[in-house]
């Protein structure tokens, strides 16, 4: 970001006092460094049991970790994180959100005390045209992105900050934005989409919780086309996820949890490759599949 953009940012919003401390002012007025072109995940978060629990997704996201360069930040779009308009945590500090209840103590007891990045903050603001992007002092980190970055960097070392998702705005919309924040990859940013591809909470099957990979039909059916869409980089189909039958309308009965995979593969670029991993259902309507980017 140059200076001139700055100055115009700090005439227009009011930045809070926590994201802008006045010896921040100087570092913010230069851009982030350039580094080489980091991955983008989507990670299919499920239960926030996956927090504290040992389980082959869990490791899926360790050994995930492993494979990619250690970032210098991380932008989270959580399926948790609903507004009207777009907006980032442009805090120091954010907080660890419980949003969730009905938990064990344990949960509600996990704190990932992660630094926040308004230098990031400020950098993504400035990237996208389309939409005023506000700066948000009052959210922090809700379980849809600690409850899976813990596992990646379990020492909670590495800056985080959520974009929300604008209820209000069509699939289309979501993935031409995320496709401005492309340049991201490029400064050490690792861009996660936390949600899931299959997610449809009152039909689960709280029987077969525990039964290995059980997933209903239509689940088993959109998971698939889903994947091939992916494999296929036809991301218009998926785009167009209202237009892809019934099975496809079981497993998007709303779309928040879906949507962070858009922002995922809007950010793909030419000749980078695809890996799916924590391939798996659960409980019949809900799938754990995660991609990898580059």
């Amino acid at each position: 970001m140059d200076r001139k953009t700055f100055l115009k940012i700090v005439a227009t919003v009011p930045l809070t006092a926590a994201a802008m401390k006045l010896y921040e002012l100087n570092k913010m007025t230069q851009p982030l460094s350039n580094t080489a072109k980091m991955p983008v995940l989507f990670l299919g978060h499920g239960s926030p049991m996956n927090a504290i629990e040992e389980n082959e997704f869990v490791t899926g996201f360790r050994n995930i970790a492993k494979q990619i360069p250690k970032p210098n930040a991380i932008l989270c779009i959580s399926a948790h994180w609903e507004t009207k308009g777009t907006f980032v945590t442009a805090m120091e500090n954010p907080n660890t959100i419980h949003d969730f209840g009905g938990f064990p103590k344990e949960l509600f007891a996990v704190q990932y005390p992660a630094p926040g990045s308004p230098d990031l903050a400020l950098e993504t603001k400035s990237l996208i045209t389309t939409t005023e992007v506000g700066l948000d002092d009052k959210w922090g980190l809700d379980h849809g992105a600690w409850s899976v970055i813990k596992h990646l960097y379990p020492n909670a070392e590495i800056p985080v900050i959520q974009m929300s998702i604008d209820y209000s705005q069509s699939p289309q919309y979501h993935y031409e934005l995320a496709q401005q924040i492309k340049s991201l990859r490029h400064k050490g940013v690792l861009v996660i989409g936390s949600g899931n591809m299959v997610h449809n909470l009152r039909m689960l099957a709280w029987d077969k919780l525990n039964a290995p990979e059980f997933g209903f039909d239509w689940a088993i059916e959109a998971n698939e086309k889903m994947k091939k869409y992916i494999l296929d980089g036809d991301h218009k189909q998926l785009i167009n996820f209202r237009s892809q039958g019934k099975a496809f309308n079981l497993a998007i009965p709303t779309p928040e949890h879906y949507l962070p995979l858009l922002y995922s593969l809007a950010l793909k670029e030419e000749n980078d490759n695809i890996s799916l991993f924590n391939d798996k259902a659960v409980a019949g309507s809900l799938t754990m599949t995660s991609v990898k980017i580059g």
